[in-house]
């Protein structure tokens, strides 16, 4: 059975490495906080006391972590690439840019060691129901070497090389973000209108408007539950990404941006730990004016 470790067991990782745990695979983990991994203790994991700890002698780390920054410091850094054995494969399951993927896919290569990058989509909910949508950037044998463990938290697709992960998951975040956006929009409208919210969303099931997003987040909305499933902070980050790649291309999104700028609008306003559904908030905020 293969070695995994795992570092960065916060609001997504640790259901996932728990998923991991459920499958039979023998499991470190490693969180800064180390308090966020210790419930994988007594499903059988063993807790890490540093990057190095948790990476010696894994056949595959896999990585979770907040944003580019994070990723950088960790990658980056002499535990970690000193304590990768030789033909390991890494698999950041973070959401960074492709840049960033690419970058260390290039060095870890010279290295001999595998890299995939393979965020994700879904939430926390598809993290612990491991029904995690799966986007994944890297060679062909290395996936396929990879895809059991992948499936143990979701449902794996191999996109292109390495960076193709992360473009997906931009443009699963185009799509999410917008959505968000049009049914905030549309609650609002309901509600200032005089039509009841919740049997608009009924009257919308199964129609071409129907979608996870109005089902879940458009609950949400109504019930005014913000509660942290995906953060705002985290979504304004991933719209920050997206326009940084289309930029690169010279490819202008100016639905993005004007979300985008929602988004930064909500954090500024100290909203940044609610849940991304709560860009309704902002459509309120917007209409009493």
């Amino acid at each position: 059975m293969l070695k995994i470790g795992f570092i960065g067991t916060g609001l997504m990782g640790l259901p996932m490495a728990k998923n991991i745990l459920k499958a039979g695979y023998n499991l470190k983990a490693f969180n800064r906080s180390q308090n966020k991994a210790a419930p994988l203790k007594d499903q059988g994991a063993e807790i890490s006391n540093s990057i190095k700890e948790a990476v010696s002698d894994s056949d595959v780390v896999i990585t979770m972590l907040t944003d580019d920054i994070a990723v950088d410091e960790i990658m980056s850094s002499s535990d970690f690439l000193e304590g990768l054995k030789s033909e390991a494969t890494v698999i950041d399951m973070s959401s960074v840019k492709p840049s960033t993927a690419t970058k260390h896919g290039s060095n870890l290569k010279s290295k001999n060691i595998n890299y995939l990058d393979a965020p994700v989509s879904g939430g926390t909910i598809g993290a612990e129901e491991a029904s995690l949508a799966i986007m994944v950037g890297g060679q062909q044998n290395v996936f396929d070497r990879a895809k059991e463990i992948l499936k143990t938290m979701g449902n794996p697709t191999l996109v292109g090389p390495i960076g193709s992960g992360q473009i997906s998951k931009l443009a699963n975040q185009i799509i999410v973000g917008l959505t968000i956006g049009a049914v905030a929009e549309a609650v609002t409208l309901c509600e200032k209108a005089g039509a009841d919210p919740v049997k608009m969303i009924t009257a919308l099931s199964g129609g071409w408007a129907d979608s996870k997003i109005l089902q879940t987040h458009g609950k949400r909305m109504i019930d005014k539950d913000f509660s942290p499933k995906g953060k705002t902070s985290t979504h304004l980050k991933d719209m920050n990404n997206i326009l940084d790649c289309a930029n690169n291309f010279n490819t202008h999104l100016p639905i993005s941006n004007l979300v985008k700028e929602m988004y930064k609008t909500l954090v500024e306003n100290g909203h940044g730990n609610k849940d991304h559904s709560s860009l309704y908030m902002e459509i309120e905020r917007m209409n009493k004016k």
